[in-house]
Protein backbone atom coordinates (compact mmCIF):
# COMPACT_ATOMS: atom_id res chain seq x y z
CA UNK A 1 0.00 0.00 0.00
CA UNK A 2 1.63 3.68 -1.17
CA UNK A 3 0.24 6.59 0.73
CA UNK A 4 1.42 9.75 -0.79
CA UNK A 5 1.65 12.63 1.92
CA UNK A 6 1.97 16.37 0.87
CA UNK A 7 3.02 18.84 3.56
CA UNK A 8 3.83 21.46 0.58
CA UNK A 9 1.47 24.07 -1.46
CA UNK A 10 1.99 22.35 -4.43
CA UNK A 11 -0.97 20.28 -5.98
CA UNK A 12 0.23 16.89 -6.40
CA UNK A 13 -1.91 14.20 -7.81
CA UNK A 14 -1.29 11.36 -5.24
CA UNK A 15 -3.25 9.01 -6.64
CA UNK A 16 -0.54 9.17 -10.29
CA UNK A 17 2.13 8.53 -7.52
CA UNK A 18 0.12 5.36 -6.27
CA UNK A 19 -0.59 4.39 -9.59
CA UNK A 20 3.90 4.65 -10.54
CA UNK A 21 4.53 2.82 -7.28
CA UNK A 22 2.07 -0.65 -8.27
CA UNK A 23 3.70 -0.29 -11.56
CA UNK A 24 7.33 0.04 -10.41
CA UNK A 25 6.29 -2.50 -7.66
CA UNK A 26 4.45 -5.02 -10.15
CA UNK A 27 7.42 -5.32 -12.86
CA UNK A 28 10.11 -5.55 -9.93
CA UNK A 29 8.01 -8.62 -9.11
CA UNK A 30 7.63 -7.28 -5.20
CA UNK A 31 4.63 -7.77 -3.68
CA UNK A 32 2.00 -4.81 -4.57
CA UNK A 33 0.86 -4.74 -0.57
CA UNK A 34 4.49 -3.57 1.12
CA UNK A 35 4.12 -0.07 2.43
CA UNK A 36 5.56 2.74 1.00
CA UNK A 37 5.47 6.44 1.55
CA UNK A 38 5.96 9.56 -0.71
CA UNK A 39 6.79 12.74 0.93
CA UNK A 40 6.29 15.79 -0.51
CA UNK A 41 8.36 18.31 1.70
CA UNK A 42 9.27 22.05 1.69
CA UNK A 43 13.43 22.92 0.94
CA UNK A 44 14.20 23.56 4.95
CA UNK A 45 12.78 19.83 6.18
CA UNK A 46 14.66 18.05 2.56
CA UNK A 47 17.96 20.64 3.74
CA UNK A 48 17.42 18.73 7.57
CA UNK A 49 17.48 15.34 6.55
CA UNK A 50 20.35 16.26 3.71
CA UNK A 51 22.65 18.01 6.62
CA UNK A 52 22.17 14.92 8.74
CA UNK A 53 22.17 11.67 6.82
CA UNK A 54 24.39 12.87 4.15
CA UNK A 55 25.82 15.92 6.09
CA UNK A 56 25.88 17.58 2.72
CA UNK A 57 24.18 21.41 3.30
CA UNK A 58 21.02 22.79 1.07
CA UNK A 59 17.98 20.72 -0.27
CA UNK A 60 18.47 18.08 -2.89
CA UNK A 61 15.70 16.59 -5.16
CA UNK A 62 14.83 13.14 -3.59
CA UNK A 63 16.15 10.97 -0.59
CA UNK A 64 15.01 7.24 0.41
CA UNK A 65 15.24 5.30 3.52
CA UNK A 66 14.66 1.94 3.61
CA UNK A 67 13.04 -0.06 6.39
CA UNK A 68 13.04 -3.56 5.58
CA UNK A 69 15.88 -3.80 3.09
CA UNK A 70 13.24 -5.35 0.29
CA UNK A 71 15.36 -6.74 -2.65
CA UNK A 72 13.28 -7.05 -6.31
CA UNK A 73 11.81 -10.95 -6.69
CA UNK A 74 11.26 -12.74 -9.85
CA UNK A 75 8.42 -14.03 -11.70
CA UNK A 76 7.98 -17.18 -9.79
CA UNK A 77 9.34 -16.03 -6.78
CA UNK A 78 8.18 -12.27 -5.79
CA UNK A 79 9.47 -10.07 -2.85
CA UNK A 80 7.19 -10.85 0.54
CA UNK A 81 5.28 -7.90 1.79
CA UNK A 82 6.54 -5.66 4.23
CA UNK A 83 7.89 -2.48 4.67
CA UNK A 84 9.49 -1.07 1.95
CA UNK A 85 10.39 2.74 2.96
CA UNK A 86 10.15 6.64 2.59
CA UNK A 87 10.82 8.55 -0.04
CA UNK A 88 11.04 12.22 0.10
CA UNK A 89 11.14 14.46 -2.47
CA UNK A 90 11.53 18.07 -2.52
CA UNK A 91 8.94 20.00 -5.38
CA UNK A 92 10.92 23.01 -5.52
CA UNK A 93 13.85 21.76 -6.38
CA UNK A 94 12.19 19.30 -8.72
CA UNK A 95 10.72 22.41 -10.11
CA UNK A 96 14.11 24.06 -11.10
CA UNK A 97 15.43 20.51 -12.63
CA UNK A 98 12.67 20.27 -14.55
CA UNK A 99 13.27 23.89 -15.94
CA UNK A 100 16.78 23.37 -16.80
CA UNK A 101 15.85 19.56 -18.33
CA UNK A 102 12.71 21.50 -20.66
CA UNK A 103 10.17 18.80 -19.33
CA UNK A 104 7.04 19.00 -16.95
CA UNK A 105 7.52 19.51 -13.09
CA UNK A 106 5.14 16.56 -12.44
CA UNK A 107 7.55 14.21 -14.90
CA UNK A 108 10.38 15.14 -13.04
CA UNK A 109 8.68 14.22 -9.82
CA UNK A 110 7.58 10.72 -11.25
CA UNK A 111 11.11 10.39 -12.29
CA UNK A 112 12.87 11.16 -8.64
CA UNK A 113 9.95 8.76 -6.92
CA UNK A 114 11.04 5.97 -9.65
CA UNK A 115 14.66 6.78 -8.50
CA UNK A 116 13.63 6.32 -4.71
CA UNK A 117 11.94 3.55 -5.30
CA UNK A 118 14.90 1.93 -6.81
CA UNK A 119 16.99 3.13 -3.97
CA UNK A 120 14.78 1.51 -1.49
CA UNK A 121 15.34 -1.98 -3.75
CA UNK A 122 19.04 -1.54 -3.05
CA UNK A 123 19.80 -0.22 -6.49
CA UNK A 124 23.03 2.70 -6.26
CA UNK A 125 24.74 4.83 -8.46
CA UNK A 126 28.62 5.24 -6.73
CA UNK A 127 30.11 3.33 -9.57
CA UNK A 128 30.10 3.75 -12.89
CA UNK A 129 28.60 0.21 -13.88
CA UNK A 130 25.74 0.16 -11.22
CA UNK A 131 24.81 3.73 -12.21
CA UNK A 132 24.02 2.02 -15.75
CA UNK A 133 21.95 -0.30 -14.58
CA UNK A 134 20.24 1.68 -12.41
CA UNK A 135 19.64 4.70 -14.72
CA UNK A 136 18.42 2.33 -17.71
CA UNK A 137 15.99 0.67 -15.36
CA UNK A 138 14.81 4.10 -14.12
CA UNK A 139 14.41 5.16 -17.57
CA UNK A 140 12.64 1.91 -18.64
CA UNK A 141 10.52 2.03 -15.63
CA UNK A 142 8.94 5.49 -16.04
CA UNK A 143 8.70 5.37 -19.78
CA UNK A 144 6.33 2.30 -19.58
CA UNK A 145 4.79 3.52 -17.21
CA UNK A 146 3.85 7.15 -18.86
CA UNK A 147 3.01 5.07 -22.20
CA UNK A 148 -0.11 3.17 -20.04
CA UNK A 149 -1.33 7.00 -18.90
Amino acid sequence: MTEVINETDFVIDGSEFAALADHVLTQMHVATDVELNILFINPEPMEDLHLRWLDLPGPTDVMSFPMDELRPGSADNPTPSGTLGDICICPQVAQKQALEAGHAMVEEMLMLATHGMLHLLGYDHAEEDEKKVMFDLQRKLLLTFLATR
